[in-house]
């Protein structure tokens, strides 16, 4: 009896095993099958193109050095980018480094001070109420998400300013042993203390008009100016370097007016620029994308070495920071449907037309587009190509055509002649 029940366990186990691994390899066999047919098309999704080249852009702006005495060390009140009005005070000449970190410590215990003062402001609490409080803190955190993405640094620092002010606002309001009166008291006496070890300036440096303000020269200034625009050469604008001068005397300079202008050495040979033609400039140094015009066009014999002059009269610090720089320029933008180049076909397709005595006849067109799958269904849509990349193309959405490819269409990549 021992010998049978030995055996009749094995057989059970034999056959478990066995419908085990025969249930795992249909279930390999499924995935692997539907894997091969996920593979087999892609969705239509919207993507972006444009048609640009690059090249290396010199800044043309009318700027003016500013200087003084070089006798001690300088303390900026004002960051690059920033605009003045006559008499504002740019910087500070102090005769060493030791005060400029005091003046730092002191800005940012100022700051920490007025938010301090603004959460327990009595107005505000009073004013404020737990819901509407939870709004203020969900709007801020998008604005500093926003922000973030746009790479605006000094909207990003509001929004977290906002969003501490009114998270501790609504500690305040929901917890009445929540106290910040020590400290303001605590930041209070660390100004006191630091107001002590202070000195005056020995030299103090305005503004003697209103402008924009620049941190540093790069001895450009003189010779890249909007006069000189159409006496600059080739030449001239290879040679330039984006070094910074180093003397001891360089507070920085004033830039006037919004409106600034770009150099750049392009192969104009075809005629693919005309002057009076809008484009877009894009730089390594910022995300933002610039709105230009070309404003002049002209070479020293050859067209496929033209100076293309672009103006534009968008302004942020971003484009203070250098004289040369690779720049993107941007004729057109475009936006469709992606669709692979190996999944265009062509197809014959019946069209009724009409003479001009009305009397229907039928020609056939030859149409591009792909073969789009749903379910077990294949059917073929015409694709309107817009742009042409090197392994795709964009087609101009047709929401309302049956015809035609629309989002998120299965297209498919092989199987169909």
């Amino acid at each position: 009896m021992r010998t049978y029940k030995s055996e009749g366990s094995f057989l059970v186990k034999l056959l478990r095993n066995a419908t085990l691994i025969l249930l795992l390899v249909i279930f390999i066999s499924i995935v692997l099958h539907l894997r091969n047919r996920e593979s087999d098309t892609v969705s239509a999704l919207f993507a972006e193109a444009s048609a640009s080249d690059e090249y290396r852009g010199v800044f043309v702006r009318s700027e003016e050095p500013i200087r003084f005495s070089g006798r001690g060390t300088l303390s900026y009140n004002v960051s690059d980018g920033g605009r003045l009005g006559k008499g504002t005070l740019i910087a500070e000449v102090y005769p060493d480094d030791s005060q400029i970190s005091i003046n730092g410590e002191k800005a940012k215990l100022g700051k920490k001070l007025e938010l301090l003062e603004k959460i327990q402001n009595p107005g505000t609490r009073e004013s404020a109420q737990p819901a509407s409080l939870s709004e203020s803190i969900e709007e801020d955190y998008r604005s500093l998400i926003c922000s973030r993405d746009l790479g605006d640094y000094s909207s990003m620092e509001k929004a977290m300013d906002d969003i501490l002010v009114h998270m501790s606002t609504y500690q305040l309001i929901t917890d009445e042993t929540v106290d910040f009166s020590q400290q303001t008291a605590d930041v209070k006496s660390q100004l006191a203390a630091l107001e002590q070890n202070s000195i005056q300036p020995i030299e103090p440096v305005t503004a003697e008009r209103s402008a924009y303000f620049v941190s540093y020269c790069d001895g450009y200034e003189e010779k890249f100016t909007k006069e000189n625009i159409g006496f600059i050469t080739i030449n001239d604008i290879r040679s330039v370097t984006d070094d910074r001068l180093t003397d001891s005397n360089i507070v920085g300079k004033l830039v006037d007016g919004y409106t600034w202008y770009l150099l750049v050495i392009a192969d104009n040979s075809r005629k693919i620029y005309s002057v009076g033609e809008n484009v877009s400039l894009r730089f390594d140094s910022s995300a933002d994308l610039y709105g230009a015009e070309i404003i002049d066009i002209r070479n020293e014999g050859d067209p496929s070495e033209s100076i293309l002059t672009l103006s534009c009269e968008q302004f942020n610090s971003d484009l203070v920071q250098h004289r040369v720089e690779d720049v993107e320029l941007i004729k057109e933008q475009y936006r469709g449907l992606k669709v692979p180049r190996e999944a265009i076909r062509f197809l014959d397709i019946p069209e009724k037309r009409y003479d001009s005595n009305d009397k229907e006849y039928e020609v056939t067109s030859r149409k591009k587009g792909v073969y789009t799958r749903k379910g077990e269904q294949v059917t073929f849509k015409q694709i309107d190509v817009i742009y042409e990349g090197s392994d795709y193309v964009l087609s101009k959405s047709h929401p309302n055509d049956s015809d035609f490819l629309t989002l998120y269409d299965d297209i498919v990549l092989e199987g169909v002649d």
